[in-house]
């Protein structure tokens, strides 16, 4: 695992760059003394850290222009940090280069119940929009495991999903607008509160491009009524080949759930202790199935999932009885990555989506894979759209285990583009995933983002060294393949 890397910088550039950003913010809003931007060195992705030179806090949008301006014109890096809850290095900051936070910015600013729409600053909650439109009858519908941490602006760099992204979609789905600002301190507005805007449909490009284009400070975002019920099936499988058939079965059916998630045994049983949900410890998987409508739909969608589910082979099913006992069906689901914690020391968080059809034997094979490695892993499932977390398990202490996990995880990215998936569905690629990308994409696709990165920065400043490889650095991952899709062990390239 890496240690924290020590400054890269000389201190006299960073004092002149702390000296301009305090020409144009307060004081108290540049932070560069060790001891307050060491909490700002790394993001939900701890193994990967590196020691911002300065740190801001910007409380405007005018002063979001400011910093960018000041940062344009001295050529320093940039690196836009939300909640810091992102699982790819997005936020990690870049050598001799300041991380701006959008922690400050955080205000709804206006809620429209009768358009169903909320503007809100990049800083709010993903939670808070629901609980500020909940006594309208309303709420927003992508919910994140970390949505009582995680922000909006968060949310809008990576796209983020939830357990109920297969029926609301994901962020970018339920955003109409994106108010940002450019390398070059211009404030530009993508989308409209409209459901089209016209031109080409740039909001959809920036939304997920993981703080590379610009620096978003307002999004308006679509709110949706509060079912009137929602209910869930908890099905046991005493084979995952049949859990992961059910879910195509679902699907194949017609049927559309509110949300469908999968874990097998391991995640159960170290969930089940925590939180308890209720869990079949002893079942190889369960999937959660959630019906939400009005109560004769839910009675209706209940009632057909529960028929597929029995075909499919399902051991026992459980239907919640109220809104208690569905909230804690889905508890165990929301905790299964603190759940981890119980039984090992560390965990790795995997992100890949992969075909429906091919649940299964994406699974089989990290069974495989569990040997080769000697690591344990937790399955956990967005099953309905195929996107999956495996959680490898292993000890930072133990010489070696961080990087057979790194390894196992990039072996399980591989099988993800072998079957037709790709290497992420909603934690982005950030530093963690940027070596998989030479798996998925040629040299001529790669080029093609590069292409858009240089519309909106033609500097490289912001977020630099993220999400897309060079070519050099594909060039030194492919020595490590006999074959697409097979590593070679050793070091993978880091630079």
């Amino acid at each position: 695992m890496n240690a924290p890397t020590e400054a890269p910088f000389t201190v006299s550039r960073q004092l002149d760059v702390a000296a301009a950003l305090r020409a144009v913010l307060p004081e108290q809003s540049v932070l560069f003394n060790e001891e307050d931007t060491r909490p700002y060195e790394c993001d939900g992705l701890s193994a990967y850290r590196q020691l911002p030179m300065v740190v801001v806090l910007p409380q405007s949008e005018a002063e979001v222009v400011a910093v960018l301006k000041v940062c344009h014109q001295m050529g320093v890096p940039i690196v836009p940090r939300g909640a810091g809850t992102g699982l790819s290095g997005g936020a990690m900051p870049i050598a001799d280069g300041v991380v701006l936070s959008t922690a400050r910015l955080n205000k709804i600013v206006r809620l429209d119940p009768y358009a169903r729409t909320a503007i809100v600053q990049p800083g709010v909650r993903n939670l808070a929009i629901s609980e500020a439109a909940g006594p309208h009858g309303l709420y927003y519908a992508p919910d994140p495991s970390s949505q009582i941490a995680c922000s909006i602006g968060g949310n809008v760099a990576e796209n983020s999903g939830g357990v109920h992204c297969l029926k609301y979609g994901l962020t970018v789905h339920n955003v109409l607008r994106v108010r940002m600002v450019t390398i070059e301190g211009d404030v530009v507005e993508l989308g409209n509160a409209g459901m089209d805007a016209a031109g080409l449909d740039l909001l959809a490009v920036f939304i997920g491009s993981e703080g590379m284009l610009g620096v978003v400070t307002e999004v308006t975002v679509k709110l949706v009524p509060k079912p009137q019920l929602a209910r869930v099936i908890m099905a046991s499988f005493d084979d995952v080949v049949k859990g992961g058939n059910a879910v195509a079965n679902i699907i194949g059916a017609g049927i559309i759930p509110a949300g469908l998630e999968m874990m097998d045994k391991t995640s159960s049983r170290m969930v089940e202790p925590f939180v308890k949900a209720g869990y079949d410890i002893d079942a190889a998987a369960i999937l959660l199935c959630e019906s939400d409508g009005t109560p004769e739909e839910v009675e209706e969608e209940i009632a057909r999932m529960t028929e597929v589910l029995n075909a499919s082979g399902a051991t026992a099913i459980a239907v919640s009885r109220d809104e208690a006992e569905r909230m804690k069906f889905w508890s165990g689901r929301k905790n299964a990555f603190p759940a981890a914690g119980r039984i090992s020391p560390d965990y790795y968080c995997m992100d890949g989506t992969i075909p429906r059809k091919n649940l299964a034997q994406v699974l089989l094979g990290i069974a495989e894979m569990e040997k080769t490695w000697g690591l344990r892993c937790a399955n956990v499932f967005h099953a309905g759209d195929g996107n999956l977390h495996p959680l490898i398990l292993f000890d930072a202490n133990t010489p070696g285990e961080f990087d057979r996990a790194e390894k196992f995880g990039a072996e399980i990215l591989e099988l993800c583009v072998a079957v037709g998936g790709t290497i992420t569905g909603e934690h982005g690629v950030g530093i963690e995933k940027i070596n998989s990308m030479c798996v998925q994409f040629s040299d001529e696709e790669r080029e093609a983002f590069f292409g858009v990165k240089r519309a909106f920065d033609t500097a490289f400043l912001l977020n630099p060294d993220k999400a897309i490889p060079s070519l050099v650095r594909c060039a030194e991952y492919g020595k490590m393949h006999v074959k697409r899709g097979q590593l070679k062990f050793a070091d993978l390239p880091r630079f």
